[in-house]
């Protein structure tokens, strides 16, 4: 009888390693899978070379990480493992060692709206904008270069308006910041990709350093008209709920970032570097407590974050701020207008002193 026990013990003893094995090898295959599809697409973006030569080492990559998948999966006991997972593990030390080699550059063959980079130079409340962008645009490939010199004086600054352009659903859209001026100038902040010459964006890309990160200053004839009027976009302004004496940290706070870029190139993320975390970033110079939120991810609720944050105008639901937001009938009837950036804002919140909840 205290034989049959102890047999019955080994044998759920080995029963219950055989599952930890079995757990342990099915991890390990799971990490395979995504290191074997983040390769792939690692070296879609980026492996050097013709499209033949990228195609082939894509498929060996991927044969060799499914041969370590299925070695890793045979947990019938007694089973030897191969020798495939060992081989893929250097295979993805070199693969990663080649990945931190590649290093953004500001001296690429750009595309015409992103070919400057924003210049900045202040003393005290004096700043002077090089390589401000002021494109006449008539359709998304013809359009006038402009790029201005503008001077601003920040002892007139006195406003800041976040603006959302939804270009792929309610959930994504680009964010941008325009500053006020009491002498009624504006200028727009955004960072964009810095796309090469023929180059289209793809939110995939972004996340396989295919594109260079750069912050564009612009006029809003440009850089809000060519979203609403000539791309179609669903546009809104929001005023930020932002006090007078800190509106100047945040100005500067783009400034310092556009110097940055200039010193050190970045890549553009998707997810870690984009257009609205950095609005995050230089909100949390002004408010240190600021909550991280999903809605950093998914740009098109940032500005419900915001007014949740106590970040645009008081007295109004959010539900009113964002349908007399959305400027793009007032924007069509607009056209390029000088008093463009006022005709927009006729109905805004916080902009227009006629409105009122």
């Amino acid at each position: 009888m205290v034989q049959l026990q102890s047999h019955a013990g080994d044998a759920l003893a080995g029963h219950h390693i055989a599952w930890y094995v079995y757990v342990l090898r099915t991890f390990l295959a799971l990490i395979v899978l995504g290191a074997c599809a983040w390769g792939a697409m690692a070296l879609a973006y980026q492996c050097p070379g013709p499209a033949l030569v990228r195609y082939a080492l894509i498929a060996l990559w991927v044969a060799l990480g499914v041969l370590a998948i299925v070695a890793l999966l045979r947990v019938r006991a007694g089973a030897p493992l191969r020798g495939w997972p060992l081989a893929f593990l250097i295979v993805a030390i070199l693969v990663i060692a080649w990945w931190q080699t590649l290093r953004p550059s500001n001296d690429r063959d750009w595309a015409p709206d992103v070919a400057q980079l924003l210049d900045p130079h202040w003393n005290g409340s004096q700043v002077t904008l090089r390589n401000v962008r002021n494109f006449e645009w008539r359709t998304e490939t013809d359009f006038t270069p402009r790029w201005e010199t503008r001077r601003y004086d920040l002892d007139k600054l006195v406003s800041a308006d976040l603006a959302l352009s939804y270009w792929m659903g309610p959930a994504i859209a680009h964010t941008l910041v325009s500053f006020g001026f009491s002498d009624g100038q504006r200028v727009v902040f955004s960072i964009e990709i810095r796309k090469k010459r023929g180059q289209a964006f793809s939110a995939v890309g972004g996340f396989f350093k295919d594109f260079e990160a750069t912050l564009v200053a612009a006029d809003e004839r440009d850089i809000l008209r060519v979203r609403s009027n000539v791309r179609g976009e669903d546009v809104h302004l929001y005023r930020l709920n932002i006090p007078a004496a800190e509106l100047r940290k945040v100005f500067i706070g783009y400034l310092e970032r556009a110097r940055d870029l200039q010193r050190t190139p970045e890549w553009y993320n998707t997810l870690t570097s984009n257009c609205t975390t950095i609005v995050f970033e230089l909100a949390r110079i002004i408010a240190p407590g600021l909550p991280l939120d999903y809605r950093l991810l998914l740009s098109g609720y940032f500005a419900q974050y915001a007014y949740d944050q106590g970040g645009l105008t008081p007295g109004f639901t959010y539900e009113q701020l964002q349908t007399r937001g959305d400027f793009v009938k007032r924007a069509l009837a607009a056209g390029d207008s000088p008093d463009f950036s006022t005709l927009i804002r006729q109905g805004v919140p916080g902009d227009d002193p006629k409105v009122t909840p």
